[in-house]
């Protein structure tokens, strides 16, 4: 036989071996997507949003929010207790009680001379985390200012005592967001005789020009409030330094105390109680609003899916518990999933499996995120935690999904600003979807996923504005259909998983599964936003 066409053969021979080799791995994908079709055609957008309007009218009905302890989210415990109920789940509530911090009543911030205006709470302004309370009205004295700013922490108005040097004091300190924590900037105003705060953010790029929600750490006791770039802007009148010719009026009033609230706890009657698959929410809004899209659209999802898990009469091989996390919103952030894994021995952590995370799902804005488990996009730093063993196969689980639909995902870190943070401390492995919050989209992300550059992931992160209309947008919907569906998708997939014989943790891993992890998710870091 001819060398060149024995070669050719042979080289055609390794060529189907290999092909042959890569079909059972390519068949399996492709039958997890067949196989959990069914399932996600009957997760509808429709079902989710009957959930998401009820939330609405608990937050109507309640004084504008949702916050944990509050009527307004006991109401919406109560309402995912019963729906779990009439679904045959086996539910609970687990209560526990922590420390409230928030406002009592809605802040105010108005200029009353020379142009008497009165300025939007959290459209303009918001009141910082363990602010002080008062009502007061004063002359507004701007404080080393530095306007335009080059760059990110450029400015250092109030980050030193000299910065108050001929302030008078009873009046109220105008400064700007920059190198120093905000409670650094309080203390100087405080020791000079400020009677109250306004810092602005710094203006040096969209992403730090507009509203910043700010936190002090620990109680203070002068009222502070935090403002757009272009309201400071106006405040100070064309002053860096000195009497602003402006008189405000600022008013906080903050409620500090224990307050009690509950975890609500949803399990399948079926499953393997040694393999369980933790699919959590957080429930509770911020005292802002009703929370809709933070995180009414995890919330509603996941409750949306174990509704149609049930219905479908659908057993499941691991068993499936379903948590929705109170006071997640409240400093210092991540209460009741803390509470939660605190609560588990270790045995009762060893039979969880893995966990998934769903907090904000349908923003106005989107993108869709999928947490980073392998940390190969985020290395483990700062702004990323370790990602346990086994996080990288949830990812790929997500990952392939969206490549299945040939819709575009983007990787987000495990920052630990959400309910997965306790678990991956304790070596649980962890994954989930994100579609942003106060982070701006991309001129890039806008061409692939819509929307648009420059502006917030959800412009009403945080906001009052985060409600049933709100999130009613074409892209919201858009966006909130098609992660639920890759929710519903990976919920059915590892409720079926045979652990036994493709352990979520890859022997090939460089993390040992269940290993204890040391991560800092505090929240109370003086420059960062509020938990997300």
């Amino acid at each position: 036989m001819n060398r060149g066409i024995k070669r050719f053969i042979q080289q055609g021979f390794f060529v189907s071996l290999i092909f042959a080799l890569l079909l059972p791995v390519q068949f399996v994908a492709a039958d997890d997507i067949q196989e959990t079709q069914g399932f996600r055609k009957h997760v509808t957008l429709a079902g989710i949003r009957e959930h998401q309007a009820a939330f609405q009218d608990f937050s109507d009905e309640n004084g504008g929010n949702r916050v944990a302890g509050s009527p307004g989210y006991d109401a919406s415990a109560q309402y995912v207790y019963d729906r779990m109920v009439a679904a045959g789940y086996n539910v609970s509530f687990q209560e526990f009680t922590f420390n409230f911090n928030g406002d009592a009543s809605a802040p105010a911030l108005e200029q009353i001379s020379p142009v008497p205006t009165v300025y939007i709470d959290g459209v303009d302004y918001d009141s910082m985390t363990f602010s002080g309370s008062g009502d007061v009205t004063a002359p507004l004295i701007a404080v080393d200012l530095l306007v335009p700013s080059p760059a990110a922490d450029s400015s250092t108005s109030g980050c030193e005592a000299a910065d108050f040097a001929g302030f008078p004091a009873g009046a109220i300190a105008l400064m700007q967001r920059g190198t120093c924590g905000f409670v650094v900037k309080l203390q100087n105003a405080q020791a000079a005789g400020a009677v109250g705060i306004i810092v602005f953010n710094e203006g040096d790029s969209p992403a730090r020009s507009v509203l910043n929600l700010g936190t002090l750490g620990s109680q203070q006791t002068l009222p502070a409030v935090t403002t757009t770039f272009a309201l400071g802007n106006t405040l100070r009148n064309g002053v860096l330094n000195g009497p602003t010719g402006v008189t405000m009026r600022l008013k906080v009033e903050t409620f500090v105390g224990q307050r009690t609230t509950r975890n609500v706890i949803a399990e399948t009657p079926g499953g393997d109680p040694n393999r369980v698959v933790v699919i959590g929410a957080h429930l509770d809004s911020v005292t802002r609003g009703p929370g809709i899209n933070d995180n009414g659209s995890g919330s509603a999802t996941i409750l949306e899916v174990a509704e149609v898990f049930a219905e479908q009469g659908r057993v499941p091989r691991n068993q499936l518990r379903f948590i929705w996390f109170g006071a997640e919103e409240l400093p210092p952030a991540l209460i009741g999933s803390t509470f939660y894994v605190n609560s588990l021995s270790q045995a009762e952590r060893d039979r969880i499996e893995l966990m998934l995370n769903f907090d904000m799902v349908g923003s106005p804005n989107f993108v869709r995120f999928v947490y980073d488990g392998d940390n190969s996009s985020f290395p483990v730093g700062p702004g990323a935690a370790l990602g346990p063993a086994g996080s990288g196969t949830i990812e790929q689980v997500f990952n392939d999904y969206f490549d299945s639909q040939d819709l575009a995902k983007s990787p987000t870190p495990f920052s630990g600003r959400s309910d997965y943070g306790p678990f991956i401390a304790v070596g649980i492995p962890a994954g989930g979807l994100f579609t942003g919050a106060e982070g701006i989209k991309t001129p890039a992300e806008a061409a692939t996923y819509g929307g648009t550059a420059g502006q917030q992931y959800d412009p009403c992160y945080h906001l009052a504005c985060d409600t049933l209309s709100g999130t009613g947008t074409q892209l919201a919907l858009t966006g909130l259909d098609q992660m639920s569906d890759a929710v519903a998708h990976a919920v059915l997939l590892f409720s079926k998983r045979n652990f036994d014989k493709q352990p979520i943790a890859s022997p090939a891993s460089a993390f040992s599964a269940h290993s204890n992890v040391t991560s800092d998710f505090s929240h109370s870091h003086e420059e960062e936003p509020e938990p997300r």
